[in-house]
């Protein structure tokens, strides 16, 4: 098992592939096994960098929130510990707002940019309070009332589907007090809308047609943000498109980090 430690918190990652290196950064509350299908695919002509957020998959979580300045600067002492100048970076959901959060912590780590199913905007007064209350229902009564409320707004298939199954158990994986961590570092995040306005270098936003999570209008609020960005829909999708139509997320992922490698 690989594994990098961070201020003496041991952190899972897979190293799969060769060629430009991408780095790619997991929704919540799952683990970096979401991106096996992108790995699968495309790593005879890219390498995958796929860690675990701390409390995920095979990760120790730390002490507190679980900020997305800290899953940047895990990030970022991975990439160190590969001894890789830069990589392209990428998020969904919770991965895309710590995509953003690396980008703030060392732009010039960020050879190009993709954001899946993801928001530029903090969570305002009643988001946050959800996401308490979230917390310590994850807490109180552990993990399933999130996979019962969160699992149907995640995937267009419904929760019955082989997406939907593969989906509720990483999702049951997840530990209780990760899954607060997590919920209480989201609330913390800032707005990142003048991050992304500064950023040049390549982006590509996609949305899931069906997503309801962080819908179309969230995707086009990014996408206008970036100049140059590509904005790419992928249909019978919710909120998790590379895990729901892997073949077309991984078409588009596959041109634009073509685009980059020359």
């Amino acid at each position: 098992m690989l594994t990098v430690t961070v201020d003496g918190i041991p952190l899972h990652y897979r190293d799969v592939g060769q060629g430009l290196p991408v780095l790619l950064l997991h929704a919540f509350p799952l683990h970096g096994a979401a991106f096996d299908r992108q790995a699968a695919a495309l790593s005879g002509r890219y390498r995958f960098i796929l860690p675990d957020h701390r409390g995920f998959g095979q990760s120790t979580l730390g002490e507190g929130p679980t900020e997305m300045s800290r899953i940047a600067r895990d990030a970022l002492a991975l990439l160190d510990a590969l001894k890789i100048d830069s990589a392209v970076v990428g998020g969904v959901s919770m991965g895309g707002y710590a995509a953003m959060a690396l980008l703030r912590e060392d732009a010039g780590r960020v050879r190009g940019l993709v954001l899946v199913d993801t928001q530029a905007t903090a969570d305002d007064e009643a988001g946050r309070a959800r996401r308490e209350a979230s917390a310590r229902e994850a807490l109180e009564k552990g993990v399933e009332p999130l996979v019962q409320a969160l699992l149907p707004r995640l995937v267009a298939a419904g929760p019955d589907s082989p997406v939907g199954r593969e989906v509720a158990e990483m999702m049951r994986a997840a530990a209780p007090q990760a899954v607060a961590a997590a919920q209480r570092g989201m609330a913390l995040r800032p707005d990142s809308k003048d991050i992304l306005a500064r950023y040049a270098g390549p982006a590509l936003v996609v949305v899931g047609e069906r997503d309801a999570v962080t819908p179309l209008e969230k995707a086009r609020q990014l996408a206008d943000l970036i100049s140059g960005a590509r904005l790419e829909i992928i249909p019978n999708a919710a909120h998790l498109p590379n895990q729901e139509q892997p073949e077309h997320f991984n078409a588009v992922l596959d041109r634009f980090l073509a685009s980059i490698a020359g």
